[in-house]
């Protein structure tokens, strides 16, 4: 996958295929940022790209805040949409979660910018129409 990354996708098939692409590409300490409107497609890109680790229990942590799955990556999977404010992230330690031992997305992660580390990938997901959608990947 070259970066910065940009299609159309057509199908949830054409998600997954791109997904899959990008989870080889990851590795333990990298962050993902996704964003997009309520309903675009989310959970569905980090379900996919934890599908080849091996995990399947992938759900929205919209109330958990935060979920945490184990395959042949660890991942950790955020949902910042219910946070008020920034100190509830820090309250339960988010900073720690961030190490070397994990892959972490975060879901709706515009919302908080300032507890965000430097480098990351951005995943930028958008309804191009009714049936499809726009995936956009950069890294900083």
């Amino acid at each position: 996958m070259v970066l910065p990354f940009l299609h159309e996708v057509h199908s949830e098939n054409e998600t997954v295929e791109i997904a899959k692409t990008f989870a080889k590409i990851l590795n333990y300490g990298d962050v993902v940022l996704l964003n997009g409107d309520l309903g675009v497609g989310k959970t569905f890109f980090v379900k996919a790209v934890c599908s080849e680790y091996g995990i399947s229990n992938v759900s929205s942590p919209s109330f958990a805040i935060v979920n945490e799955y184990n395959g042949s990556k660890k991942v950790n999977h955020f949902d910042f949409y219910r946070i008020r404010k920034a100190r509830e992230l820090l309250d339960i330690g988010f900073t720690d979660y961030l190490n070397d031992e994990t892959i972490t997305f975060i879901e709706w992660a515009d919302l908080y910018p300032e507890v965000l580390p430097h480098k990351y990938y951005k995943v930028e997901l958008e309804f191009a129409n009714e049936t499809s959608r726009k995936i956009s990947i950069t890294k900083k």
